[in-house]
């Protein structure tokens, strides 16, 4: 069976987010772990050749100055995300990893984020938008030539940036193109940076946070023209995913949704972050437009995301859902959903690497729609409910099930 080899590259490459991802394939290849909550590896998607976890080649963008030993073992000591006995196994490889990690950008994440530089990221913190996005394209072209690799797909699994101004999100690729050629920092964000190095080297790029990344229509056009496939936005992990959930269920048993209420608490790197009302803007933007899509009006809505630094890596979220009943009764649904936000994400990221680079190998190019249940404002798709959702990326395996033939 000829082997493929595949480049990972991950922005925010040591954040709680990928230091999981990482753990887990590296575990996962070494047959340390079980495949629990990995969707990719049940019926019928594991039917569908995809890259296996000894093809997978990792490296990344950060701007922080650590290792992945070090988030690695703060993640087990401050928050037991992992079994005490896998990292002591894992040293060795995580540390290797750590050789194929570069400095990130600092354009346009704003006060909290730069805050947290390191000193290999500060020393770029003067460039100009083109600079960044040709010293960002070039570690990864490195990384792809050095590890000899066939294929190289971008994730950004970075804390959440603040939203750029709406002119941005309103530019054609060629109105973009021209700000680039500008002095100075400009106004793209970096995840928007990052995206476009991406694309420039023909890397699908898959953006599972709230930042804007591939999701204006100047990039949406030049993925197109570069022939890229891309998805995001915002992985859809706990209180939201059962909001995709369980409102569908309201809005067909005509049960009327008067508010509902949702208070977030988590203490992990992405919650410091999100205590900056700048920051935390495109987060609750992202968490709060489900519940008027689905029912298909606007209930009173209030959501909340409170950094409470005790809770480290776990979050709860606590939901009330005040609704009107027969003969206008109202009643109460309240749930909570505690969950180690890192653990909750990381297989959803892998997932989306091997469904993302499988589409890639199909020769496809633009937003990989089929993959919205992945999101919580996902690109493509305008049916909100998670069931629906899942069952159009259900369809997309049965496509490309019997589009396929077996690997020499």
């Amino acid at each position: 069976m000829a082997q493929r080899k595949i480049g990972v590259w991950l922005i925010g490459a040591w954040g709680g987010v990928a230091t999981t991802v990482v753990v887990g394939l590296l575990a996962l290849k070494r047959g340390l772990t079980s495949n629990t909550a990995l969707v990719t590896t049940i019926p019928p998607f594991d039917a569908l050749d995809l890259v296996v976890w000894d093809e997978i080649v990792l490296g990344g963008h950060e701007i922080r100055d650590t290792t992945a030993v070090v988030e690695a073992k703060q993640l087990l000591e401050k928050s037991h995300v992992f079994q005490p006995h896998l990292l002591g196994q894992l040293e060795a490889e995580l540390s290797a990893f750590d050789k194929n990690v570069r400095p990130g950008t600092l354009i346009n994440v704003g006060h909290t984020i730069t805050s947290l530089a390191g000193s290999q990221a500060l020393k770029f913190q003067h460039e100009s938008a083109k600079q960044a996005i040709s010293r960002l394209a070039q570690d990864i072209k490195d990384f792809q030539t050095r590890e000899k690799l066939d294929r190289v797909i971008v994730v950004n699994v970075s804390s959440t940036e603040p939203p750029p101004s709406d002119d941005v999100l309103k530019w054609s690729w060629a109105e973009m193109s021209a700000q680039l050629n500008q002095a100075g920092p400009g106004p793209l964000p970096a995840s928007s940076l990052y995206a476009i190095a991406a694309l420039q080297l023909k890397c699908p790029f898959v953006n599972f946070t709230p930042s804007v990344g591939t999701d204006c229509p100047a990039l949406m056009e030049y993925a197109e023209e570069q022939g890229v496939v891309h998805v995001g936005r915002d992985g859809k992990t706990g209180e939201t995913l059962m909001k995709a959930v369980l409102a569908p269920m309201f809005a067909a048993r005509n049960l009327h949704v008067m508010s509902w209420v949702g208070h977030n608490i988590f203490g992990n790197l992405d919650g410091k972050v999100l205590d900056d009302p700048v920051n935390k803007a495109n987060k609750v933007r992202s968490k709060d437009h489900l519940l008027t899509e689905i029912l298909g009006y606007k209930p009173q809505t209030l959501v909340s995301i409170e950094y409470i630094e005790s809770m480290g890596d776990w979050k709860t979220a606590w939901d009330h859902i005040h609704f009107q009943g027969f003969l206008g009764t109202p009643m109460v649904l309240q749930f909570t959903w505690q969950g180690c936000d890192s653990l909750l994400a990381a297989p959803l990221v892998i997932d989306l690497i091997r469904l993302t680079e499988r589409e890639a190998r199909r020769g496809s190019a633009g937003v990989m729609r089929h993959l919205a249940s992945f999101f919580k404002s996902p690109m493509g798709c305008d049916e909100p409910a998670f069931a629906y959702q899942f069952q159009e990326l259900k369809q997309w395996a049965a496509k490309v099930a019997a589009e396929s033939e077996p690997r020499a």
